[in-house]
């Protein structure tokens, strides 16, 4: 699965996002390794005093109603910037909780909303920093920041007047005259603050905010890990020979990424998935693949200074140590109290009811695979680093189809514009690029986002190569959320990817898994875009974690619609638009390998719930993921899509620990809903992209998910869709 939205529920509440990130554009930076090695510290006062005139605490400004300020930012000023956001922050909410007046929704729940601007626009900034720009002393910085971070959290939450006052709204009958939005403000924010501790007594409040502190140190010393070895692991080639059966445009990103690395004479396989995967699939060296193979599935798990198993193993204690406190059995009961799916055992029926089918398929995958190896005479038996590559053979095999043929058609920008035409014809909107705003890195591109009238929607980033300090995975984040409180406030959204980038001259040319992955997080910003709530912790992507992923999965089917891949999926060469008989071949082999991405994702999401839910008080995370695997049947054949030394979704972060699940819930939605438009007889039907649209796109958490879906598909979710989806026989 794509990595996706590090979206917070609540503005005033800024965290570390999950999916977390030379300065050419960021003068200054010459010394920026010193910034902690002063010989002089200064104080908490003298740095407030340093960063009160800082661009990083200021209201943006410039054209689009302000934008990031990424031409003034200093590195060394993010410390004591952050520290002084925390302290507005901090006097805000202390001015909202102390007042004299009694509680009410403007004096009190609408002062919440407007509150923690400046942190949140710092946080911002920094956020981008770690997870695009993860270079010099930023590494350093996030461990000193991330546990003042949490510290402020939990001093909100803790906050007694503070709680006081919304819970005396919550209790009120003044909530039976609110709207339905305003009302699942009042009880979402209420049952949050009493998630998080509010009604602990002052010692077990202590004990909470300790555990807080540490696991925010651990998730980064998680994510810095991570990011090591994914830099430190490089498969380097030295012979020409050894890139047999390699794509020319594959071969030529290595030499280029060789090229970045002061290596000319030689070939680099980075340690990503957008490196890895092509050389799985086509390289006939299995012995390379073996090693790239290795490396990548052995991040975080090398036993060496950046192995992750004794953090995890702290981090997994904590958290159940955390749930009990609060009162719940386990991690993943109180991560679920507030999704979709409420319990671990609801999220356990669905994988369960997909696992045996999908484990089923992959014995059938294999079998054929088998026959061809066998058929060449490698007298080899199918091990996890031949999976792509014989895949591969039988998907030419059995559908005369070679994505090599495929590929060439796959121009990362004609399928930017298929993305940008796709959303004009569903939602109206009118994408222009813009060079008239800073960006962070010379590959960032900016589009305004105009409606069908040409009034402002907001603004679309785009940063789409991998490079040294930017996190693996592709995700969406929310540099501004739309908001509609006193003036309309339009958001600033970006997209991130790691694709590795084309020959100088020439056009990037990307797999199809990664133009699924594009389309997707680009359905994550349109889920922004269209957000039309009036307040910031209800707009866009802010709703539940199991449904969140739903607006960006179902976007994903639009990438093979006839109207794209006619005008967009064009050779980069001729200009040619991919032949009818192409095309015929991708719609039929579209349920091909579902045997490998199901098993490879459900193990993820069943090993995490496992972690979640076991009674085990010492977790040795590799005989755990081993011992799980085992007993649910795992071939053989193939990994775990992150195993857990590497498993950022779930250990950079709690986002979405005991939530890997979601992309599963949120499929079983979009299954359902897609057959909405085939039935309409096209996935441009103006009036079901105008029910997508009022129902899911623009409504926010302003609605229960459950019921917007049901708005939008008639019922509730039929989740044999998704079984028909992946080809896999409904019982």
């Amino acid at each position: 699965m794509p990595s996706t939205v590090p979206s917070t529920k609540y503005p005033f509440f800024p965290t570390l996002v999950l999916l977390t990130s030379v300065l050419t554009l960021v003068p200054d930076y010459a010394n920026a390794d010193e910034v902690t090695a002063n010989t002089h510290a200064p104080t908490k006062d003298e740095k407030i005093e340093m960063s009160s005139d800082s661009v990083m605490l200021k209201p943006w400004t410039g054209p689009y109603g302000g934008v990031p300020p990424w031409n003034l930012v200093r590195q060394d000023e993010f410390l004591p910037a952050i520290e002084t956001a925390i302290q507005i922050a901090s006097e805000e909410l202390s001015t909202i909780a102390n007042q004299s007046e009694p509680p009410t929704f403007e004096n009190t729940i609408i002062a919440l909303e407007k509150a923690g601007k400046t942190l949140d626009r710092v946080e911002t900034l920094f956020d981008v920093h770690t997870g695009n720009l993860n270079v010099g002393s930023i590494p350093d910085m996030e461990r000193a920041i991330a546990p003042k971070l949490s510290e402020y959290r939990d001093s909100i939450y803790q906050n007694e007047k503070l709680f006081k006052r919304i819970e005396a709204i919550y209790q009120s009958d003044a909530m039976k005259s609110f709207t339905v939005a305003q009302k699942r403000l009042v009880d979402d924010l209420y049952k949050t603050f009493v998630r998080q501790g509010a009604k602990l007594n002052s010692s077990d409040k202590a004990k909470l905010s300790q555990i807080n502190t540490r696991l925010a140190r651990l998730f980064t010393d998680f994510s810095q890990n991570v990011l090591e070895d994914e830099k430190g692991y490089v498969t380097w080639i030295d012979h020409e020979s050894d890139l047999a059966g390699l794509p020319d445009s594959v071969i030529a990103a290595m030499k280029s990424a060789a090229e970045e690395r002061n290596k000319p004479d030689q070939w680099a396989v980075t340690n990503t998935r957008s490196s890895m995967d092509p050389f799985l699939t086509y390289a006939d060296n299995r012995d390379l693949r073996e090693t790239v193979w290795r490396n990548y599935y052995n991040r975080g798990d090398n036993g060496d200074a950046h192995d992750n198993n004794a953090i995890i193993s702290e981090i997994l204690s904590l958290r159940t140590a955390r749930a009990k406190l609060l009162g719940y059995k386990n991690h993943a009961e109180w991560r679920l109290e507030p999704t979709m799916a409420k319990t671990p055992a609801a999220t356990m029926d669905l994988m369960m009811k997909v696992w045996p089918k999908a484990v089923a398929r992959v014995r059938e995958e294999v079998a054929d695979m088998q026959t061809i190896a066998n058929s060449e005479n490698t007298n080899i038996t199918i091990a996890p680093w031949d999976y792509r590559y014989y895949a591969e053979k039988v998907r030419k095999d059995k559908y005369d189809l070679d994505f090599n043929e495929v590929k060439p058609y796959l121009q990362l920008e004609k399928l930017r514009e298929a993305m940008m035409w796709a959303a004009g014809e569903l939602y109206g909107m009118q994408f222009t690029e813009i060079k008239d705003v800073p960006v962070f890195h010379p590959d960032v591109r900016v589009w305004k986002v105009e409606d069908a009238d040409g009034n402002r929607v907001g603004l679309w980033y785009l940063d789409p190569y991998a490079r040294e300090g930017k996190r693996s995975g592709a995700w969406m984040m929310d540099y501004r959320s739309q908001e509609n409180i006193d003036e309309p406030i339009t958001p600033v959204v970006s997209n991130n990817s790691n694709f590795v980038k084309g020959v100088a001259g020439q056009p990037s040319l990307i797999s199809w898994d990664d133009a699924v992955t594009l389309f997707h997080e680009f359905g994550h910003a349109l889920h922004s875009l269209n957000s039309k709530v009036n307040y910031p912790s209800q707009a866009g992507t802010r709703v539940a974690r199991d449904y969140v992923e739903f607006p960006s999965q179902i976007m994903e089917h639009w990438l093979d619609t006839p109207e794209v891949l006619s005008q967009y999926a064009v050779h980069y060469e001729t200009g040619q638009p991919m032949p009818q008989a192409l095309l015929d071949k991708i719609k039929k082999a579209s349920k091909f390998n579902q045997g490998f991405d199901t098993v490879e994702y459900l193990a993820s999401a069943i090993v995490d719930m496992k972690l979640h839910t076991t009674d085990q008080t010492s977790i040795d995370p590799d005989a755990f993921e081993k011992q799980t695997l085992k007993e649910i049947g795992m071939p053989d054949e193939i990994p775990m899509r992150h195993r857990t030394p590497q498993f950022a979704h779930i250990f950079s972060s709690d986002s979405y620990s005991a939530g890997y699940y979601s992309y599963l819930w949120s499929d079983a939605l979009t299954a359902d809903a897609v057959e909405v438009f085939e039935d309409a007889g096209s996935f441009y039907d103006k009036a079901t992209a105008k029910s997508l649209h009022d129902n899911v796109m623009s409504v926010g958490d302003t609605i229960d998910p459950a019921e917007g879906f049901r708005r939008f598909r008639g019922r509730d979710v039929d989740t044999s869709a998704l079984l028909r989806k992946r080809g896999f026989p409904v019982e």
